[in-house]
């Protein structure tokens, strides 16, 4: 008996361990991980309770629930990593329904063989990342699959959040001669992940913009709530197919003037030199929100005022468009069409 207690009691060799089969069989092995790595990582009331679910009161008013899967590579980027990608993502797809994220869970795909000095390290980037966003993962799951199965890990996570008081976003809701605007610069995630991927050094350093959105968006909201018709996290195929899916919803098109975008001269750089349409990369911690004209100023200054807005540009207008074209002043004078991304430019960025 005794020995049985010393063997649970073990501790995990984060040196040099590495995840194996046992450790998804459910048995001791599993427990031992995930009290080890998870519990201790994301620490928190509802996970010490033990359960396999997690109950929580809720106010009144109206729910959202989002969900996502993350399977990055290389795992560890340039300014984050899967683990702290996977929080940031899912609150912000929450954020933008103008919601306060409350709670998450965290589902985990690993493979066998894979470093315990990794898997810490990404368990832990996740629960600072949640704590700092004030916003628990209070339940998760964790499987593994054989060598060869899989890629490291992949991470699944949902959420959920009350909407704010009063605002009723909706993705058909942008109208002609409203306003767009942009958080913040373009092109930052997708070049940093790129980059590192290919082991591409410049000599300046670009890091992914990763960052939970809620603190931006509820400054927004309390600026100018009323006037905000929609908002939109413009990652996977960048700012281009965020306005061409808006056009198709609301049935609208869009101008947009190509010297307002705010973009890091290095990203600039190195997607020139790589044949990429900035427009195209994706972001994790951008927003384009479209206003009403007449709320668009004070929305811009309150976005501003934050650490995550400062940036933050009026980059073009709705139009009237049966053709739900976007269409972008270009700084060379002429105009020309920003259409869908066709095919994948930057595949596994998210």
């Amino acid at each position: 008996m005794n020995m049985m207690t010393d063997a649970y009691k073990r501790k995990l060799d984060l040196a040099g361990g590495r995840v194996d089969l046992s450790h998804g069989a459910g048995g001791r092995a599993m427990r031992q991980l995930i009290e080890g790595i998870f519990h201790e990582a994301f620490d928190n009331e509802w996970l010490r309770a033990g359960n396999d679910q997690s109950a929580f009161a809720v106010s009144g008013g109206r729910m959202v629930m989002s969900t996502d899967g993350y399977v990055v590579s290389p795992l560890f980027f340039p300014g984050g990593n899967i683990g702290s990608l996977a929080v940031h993502g899912t609150i912000n797809d929450i954020a933008m329904a103008a919601a306060r994220p409350l709670y998450l869970s965290a589902s985990f795909i690993i493979e066998e063989g894979f470093p315990l000095a990794d898997l810490k390290r990404i368990a832990d980037s996740m629960g600072v990342a949640s704590r700092e966003a004030a916003v628990p993962i209070i339940t998760g799951d964790t499987k593994v699959v054989e060598r060869g199965k899989a890629d490291g890990v992949f991470i699944s996570t949902a959420g959920v959040g009350r909407i704010l008081d009063g605002l009723d976003l909706r993705a058909d809701g942008a109208r002609p001669r409203d306003a767009v605007i942009l958080s913040g610069s373009i092109g930052d995630h997708g070049v940093a992940v790129m980059s590192n991927r290919e082991n591409l050094e410049f000599d300046a350093a670009i890091v992914s913009d990763s960052a939970p959105l809620h603190t931006l968006v509820a400054m927004m909201a309390e600026a100018g709530g009323r006037h905000i018709r929609l908002m939109r996290d413009p990652t996977r195929g960048g700012i281009a197919a965020t306005l061409n899916e808006i056009a198709c919803q609301s049935k609208v098109g869009f101008h947009i003037d190509e010297e307002a975008i705010p973009i890091k001269p290095e990203v600039a750089a190195v997607c020139e030199l790589l044949g990429l349409d900035p427009l195209n990369v994706a972001n994790e911690g951008k927003l384009v929100a479209v206003t009403a004209p007449e709320g668009a100023e004070a929305i811009l200054a309150a976005m501003r005022a934050h650490p995550l807005g400062r940036e933050a540009a009026l980059i073009g207008h709705v139009v009237a468009d049966d053709y739900c074209f976007v269409q972008m002043s270009t700084s060379f004078g002429g105009r020309r069409i920003v259409d869908w991304l066709t095919g994948e430019q930057l595949p596994r960025i998210c």
